[in-house]
């Protein structure tokens, strides 16, 4: 029963130290020490209680159950070492995977010094839908090269924090419910996947005017670059710093 209850901290320890890992990448040093440092203390503290987990069976006569045990162990062991080392592929595939199932997840494709690249898969409908965070508030939104600029619906402008009962509505804009007039502001900031664009000017429609949200030029036209790719939307831009 002992011998059982080394090898479940064994676990733990070896899972903790991965996540430990994986979380303070960015950071390069976890509790003072390098990331170098703090995986040989893992590997270490892992060896030593697996160790003592083996003697302790030995000792108790239980050869044969140690043997497998070490093998399942040590299997385990390989297994949270690549995960560990091919964690950024992983991600990316997994990433993926999300974005076929629920289209306008943003993947985070590929990144450089200050730039990012981000994939939006086509919805079924045909339309490029997108999960955007305006002023930090997340949104949904459609992504329509035809409109000039960013254009937001009476609710989620409130979400996001804009003052819509004191803005002055008086752009004249073309919607397909009819021509209206729309307020002007700027936004703080609009973040797709791992891209943000600051002081982007932007409409705000009459409540009941627009069903959702529009990305437009006023944030395409800022990006490095976009494109389209068959059933992807590629874009690429200014980083979020941090990620």
């Amino acid at each position: 029963m002992r011998s059982d209850l080394l090898l479940w901290i064994l676990l733990v320890g070896l899972f903790g130290g991965v996540v430990v890992l994986a979380v303070h990448h960015e950071q390069g040093q976890v509790a003072g020490l390098d990331l170098n440092q703090f995986g040989a203390l893992v590997g270490q503290l892992s060896i030593a209680i697996f160790v003592g987990a083996a003697l302790w069976s030995v000792a108790r006569g239980r050869i044969a159950e140690s043997l497998l045990a070490a093998l399942f162990w040590l299997v385990l062991a390989a297994v949270l070492a690549l995960g560990y080392t091919y964690r950024e592929p992983l991600t990316q595939v997994g990433q993926r995977v999300l974005a076929e199932i629920a289209p306008g997840y943003a993947v985070n494709v590929a990144r450089s010094p200050g730039i990012a690249s981000v994939e939006v898969t086509r919805a079924a409908s045909g339309d490029f839908g997108v999960r955007a965070a305006v002023n930090g508030t997340g949104l949904n939104m459609l992504v329509d090269t035809g409109a000039t600029s960013v254009v937001l619906t009476h609710e989620a402008a409130q979400a996001a924090g804009l003052p819509v009962d004191f803005l002055k509505y008086d752009v004249p804009v073309d919607t397909a419910g009819g021509r209206t007039r729309a307020a002007s502001v700027v936004l703080d900031s609009v973040v797709v996947g791992n891209i943000v664009e600051r002081r982007v000017p932007a409409l705000v429609s009459p409540p009941g005017m627009l069903r959702t949200s529009l990305l437009g030029m006023s944030f395409l036209s800022r990006l490095e670059a976009f494109e389209f790719r068959g059933d992807r939307l590629v874009m690429r831009g200014a980083a979020v710093a941090g990620r």
